[in-house]
């Protein structure tokens, strides 16, 4: 049996091993950290025994507990849903003003009408409501159906010259340049109606395509132009064009009108939807009070 090394300075055994006259101590670990060591040895034997932690070919061992993150995700998102069921119960019984009026419930329905927007609307009326050509502005204050809640909620509920609703908003425009009226009588309305705008235009033609208005467009868009909302025709006075302002595509519109299609979204998303997204269009700018 081989004698221990002993240290000379400190009087404590080697490991026996050396290092260019440098010899490593067999000090002991210090108690409390063996007795750590041990601890942490069984914590982890109970954690495998109460949690999910073996792998297994599918799945894992569920444990004592049987509680997952997944299981504990179900539980939260399935108590976010029950209170979402409840305010939107509220939101589907409550008329909109109502709802416009009530900090709560318009809070909830101008963020979840804006989700909703981002989803089913933007890909028509742009990120920002901002519109294109053929895809009204929803920012602005020129609405064809009127602007107020009632009249945008109709709108989004029914949709605009869809076959699936019966009350989809309708305002058909004749083609003028089939027969109706000539080239000619054409241009001198669309100088015309680029007058009631101040848009650039021919002052002699314009007058000459005045009794061609009255005549042939006053009956949807008013005698002044300002548009009749009943019959879904647009105010042609101001300087906001659906399909272009020049001469060209006034004109063109005259002689073979684009009419647009909007789907109805009442069945699709539900009552309760439908008002949020009314009432958050109605906040972006362009909304009007309800007529008196």
């Amino acid at each position: 049996m081989s004698e221990k090394d002993i240290d000379e300075i400190s009087g404590v055994e080697t490991t026996g091993h050396e290092w260019d006259g440098l010899k490593e101590l067999n000090n002991p670990l210090p108690r409390w950290w063996i007795y750590t060591f041990y601890a942490t040895i069984v914590f982890s034997i109970g954690y495998m025994l109460y949690f999910p932690a073996i792998p297994l070919i599918e799945g894992s061992t569920m444990g004592i507990s049987g509680e997952t993150n997944r299981g504990n995700l179900k539980v939260e998102l399935a108590a976010v849903e029950a209170g979402r069921q409840a305010i939107e119960a509220r939101i589907a019984d409550t008329d909109l003003e109502t709802i416009r009026t009530d900090e709560e419930l318009f809070r909830y329905a101008s963020a979840g009408g804006e989700s909703l927007y981002k989803v089913y609307c933007s890909q028509c009326h742009g990120s920002g409501a901002q519109g294109g050509p053929g895809y009204p502005n929803l920012n602005d204050d020129d609405w064809i159906w009127g602007g107020d809640l009632e009249a945008i909620y109709t709108t989004i509920a029914h949709g605009v010259r869809n076959e699936e609703s019966d009350e989809a908003r309708l305002s058909e425009m004749p083609a003028f340049g089939d027969g109706i009226l000539s080239s000619g009588e054409i241009t001198d309305v669309a100088h015309y109606v680029a007058s009631l705008s101040g848009s650039d235009h021919e002052a002699a033609r314009a007058e000459a395509g005045t009794e061609i208005f009255l005549d042939n467009c006053a009956a949807c868009h008013g005698d002044a132009g300002e548009g009749i909302r009943d019959l879904g025709g647009p105010n042609l006075a101001d300087q906001l064009w659906l399909y272009g302002g020049s001469l060209d595509q006034i004109a063109a519109q005259i002689a073979n009108p684009k009419h647009g299609v909007m789907p109805p979204w009442s069945e699709r998303l539900g009552k309760g939807s439908v008002k949020q997204l009314a009432v958050y269009i109605h906040s972006l700018g362009g909304g009007e009070a309800a007529p008196e």
